[in-house]
């Protein structure tokens, strides 16, 4: 998902450039017509914003795997995230994760637990889960486990996330 104002911003910038947008999605911005791009200017532009460019292939790779799992994480399909990517990117999962690993310095599943803290922290702020149920929705055994993973990611536990309401969630794209 990206936010409208995100949407907004990228839709200005390449309008500026001549460029009518078709779709913005996640990742990828789809234009109409044959027009020629001037990347340089446009990483300029979207830099300026706050967004970059990317157009190396591998970093592309990256940034597929990572909008692949955070568009499941937000339909709370997080059964089988990792275990999808190798049907999804057609590479074995151990080329996928030391791809991973190298860029963004830490493995595929440090990165999916990251990303089920950030959603914990989003149930607990609209507080209509309990913890059992925070925990049966991100498909963990038990309430246990996503406590002990909470708290060595965060350094603290639910309750006193909870108690503290100073909500310091990170943007999902600034995870690793």
């Amino acid at each position: 998902m990206v936010c409208n104002r995100c949407k907004t911003i990228i839709e200005q910038q390449f309008k500026r450039e001549g460029f009518e947008v078709e779709s913005i999605e996640l990742g990828k911005v789809v234009v109409k017509g044959d027009k020629e791009f001037d990347f340089i200017k446009l990483e300029e532009l979207l830099k300026a914003e706050g967004f970059e460019l990317i157009n190396n292939a591998s970093e592309v790779l990256i940034e597929k795997i990572k909008i692949s799992m955070i568009q499941k994480m937000e339909k709370n399909d997080v059964e089988n995230i990792l275990s999808e990517l190798p049907k999804e990117f057609g590479k074995s999962y151990a080329v996928l994760s030391r791809y991973f690993s190298k860029s963004e310095g830490m493995t595929l599943e440090k990165y999916l637990i990251n990303l089920k803290i950030e959603k914990v922290k989003e149930y607990i702020q609209i507080n209509q889960l309990n913890f059992s149920e925070i925990a049966y929705s991100l498909n963990y055994n038990n309430s246990s486990h996503l406590a002990k993973q909470f708290k060595s990611v965060t350094g603290m536990s639910m309750s006193q996330y909870k108690k503290l309401q100073d909500w310091n969630r990170k943007e999902l794209d600034k995870i690793v």
